[in-house]
């Protein structure tokens, strides 16, 4: 045998022992469930056993949440390397489990945003089983979403399992087709929202600062009032997404908050950033390193807003299962105990730390070159949109608004790209038979030049030198020389694709679990 042979099979056991101990530990988690469930609540008969296995399916569904919907917040300060892949693991499962115990909701509506009319349920059993069948279908969607790398919305999962199992329980005319037209309209409203922020945001960056010549001083004036406006639009965002449990504000009583919170921060920040760019050279990867704390905050306070919002998708249904058995009947509202909420918090934490890294190496590097200014904007774009779209009542997804930033940044990179390819050529078109050194002098103090200086240095060109441009040919040409090298669009066709079946498939998948249970029980 070959000593490279030896060598494949020592890595391909390794990698067998690693997916090994995935498994392991994800099941421990989910048998953990089921002794507790089992021993402490004390329900018996058949509705016992129901909530158990919800229990179960909960554990399971948060960890696939935890794997596929949590590299949204951190996956970006990975790929900018502002943040290493274990720093980001422990910071998002901490800010995660904080977010659902301290402030994720206390109580979740049973049948997920009224999509279904619970006067067409026959009757709590079906209910039971619609619920089981929707955590189920929602978790294998996610499970299978994850394994092909695609970043799914886990609301969309929940909501489309909910509908299909709705709609085999108590026909068509059970859903409410204008609430589901409203989760439609989130798959484009999402991205497009999140992917304008984000590319107006880099605008904004590369116009103020790395564009200019000294990139030291505009970086002084510019970034400690773009880490103001973070922190207003977290604080913001926060208030609004994350501490309704703990603190109930209205929309302009949070944007005030948020605005003191951001001058604060802006006035704390101006002498730090102002020392900290003085050391550094005139570059562009000096001035990245300005941004990458206010990225790792971002990470965190991402991870809180998502354990806050979100876990409500991985045990609503667990509480409506069990609020349904306690109480024997369907309520509009049912509490969520606190051993729920720790099912939910610790399988988002472990489906992290387990299964989380895929997916973050996805959202991170395999989109788009990501740097920390790039990264910066996405996560601008995430609180920024969320808080528009609240205030003019849009279906948004944080998931969809995340990876929407990304391809923003990414396609705004493309046409910058081509664009000034395109007037390098003008320029040389322009100087058509002069000396090589005198073009290479020209284009030397071009690429020196702000933008300003570029746009009059073009006009003058133009003023006297021949008309000369490029045909719509030579520059569908330029263009193309950037089109699947800044964005990768294998990952961009797969990503959306995943989003467009989400729904569908999990609602299919969710009303065949249904007719399995209600055949069977």
């Amino acid at each position: 045998m070959q000593f490279q042979d030896l060598s494949d099979i020592q890595h391909a056991t390794r990698r067998s022992q690693r997916e090994f101990f995935r498994f392991g530990m994800g099941l421990l988690f989910v048998v953990g469930i089921m002794i507790y469930s089992t021993l402490a609540l004390g329900i018996s008969g058949e509705r016992g056993i129901m909530v158990v296995v919800a229990a179960m399916i909960a554990g399971y569904m948060a960890m696939n949440i935890g794997a596929n919907d949590v590299a949204n917040n951190v996956g970006p300060a990975v790929g900018s390397k502002s943040i290493t892949m274990g720093g980001a693991i422990v910071i998002a499962a901490v800010f995660e489990l904080l977010g659902a115990l301290l402030a994720g909701g206390d109580v979740v509506s049973t049948i997920r945003g009224g999509i279904i009319d619970m006067n067409a349920i026959p009757d709590s059993d079906h209910f039971v089983w619609l619920m089981t069948a929707a955590l189920l279908a929602g978790a294998l969607w996610l499970n299978l979403a994850t394994a092909v790398g695609a970043p799914v919305s886990t609301t969309h999962s929940i909501v489309g399992a909910v509908l299909g199992a709705g709609v085999m329980a108590g026909g068509f005319s059970a859903a409410n087709w204008g609430v589901v037209g409203n989760i439609v309209a989130s798959w484009v409203v999402s991205p497009v929202l999140g992917g304008l922020v984000a590319a107006g945001f880099l605008f904004w960056i590369k116009r103020a600062i790395t564009y200019k010549s000294d990139m030291i001083s505009a970086a002084q004036r510019t970034v400690p009032l773009l880490i103001g406006l973070m922190a207003f639009a977290f604080g913001t965002y926060l208030m609004l997404k994350g501490l309704n449990k703990v603190w109930k504000v209205g929309f302009w009583q949070a944007c005030g908050l948020g605005a003191i919170t951001g001058l604060v921060v802006w006035g704390l920040t101006v002498g730090a950033v102002r020392r900290r760019a003085a050391l550094l050279s005139n570059t562009k990867k000096s001035i990245n390193s300005l941004f990458t704390l206010p990225l790792i905050f971002a990470a965190a306070l991402l991870s809180f807003a998502h354990g806050a919002n979100d876990v409500a998708n991985a045990v609503g249904p667990l509480a409506a299962i069990a609020d349904t058995v306690l109480s024997g009947g369907v309520s509009e509202k049912a509490g969520i105990p606190l051993w729920v909420m720790l099912i939910g918090a610790l399988g988002i934490a472990i489906g992290l730390a387990l299964y989380g890294p895929k997916l973050i190496r996805t959202v991170g590097g395999e989109i788009t070159d990501l740097d920390q200014m790039r990264a910066f904007c996405i996560a601008m774009a995430a609180a920024v949109t969320v808080i528009v779209a609240s205030q003019l009542g849009l279906p948004v997804s944080s998931t969809h608004i995340a990876i929407g930033g990304i391809f923003g940044v990414g396609f705004l990179r493309e046409h910058l790209k081509s664009n000034y390819s395109q007037m390098l050529e003008e320029i040389k078109l322009h100087h058509s038979g002069a000396d090589k050194e005198v073009v290479e002098a020209f284009l030397d103090r071009f690429a020196a030049a702000d933008v300003t200086t570029k746009q009059a240095m073009l006009s003058q060109l133009k003023a006297h030198s021949a008309d000369v441009s490029l045909s719509k040919k030579e520059y569908k040409k330029m263009r193309r020389v950037y089109r699947g090298e800044l964005v990768k669009r294998s990952a961009f066709t797969k990503i959306i694709a995943a989003w467009i079946i989400t729904v569908p498939m999990s609602a299919g998948l969710s009303a065949f679990l249904y007719w399995i249970m209600s055949s069977v029980l």
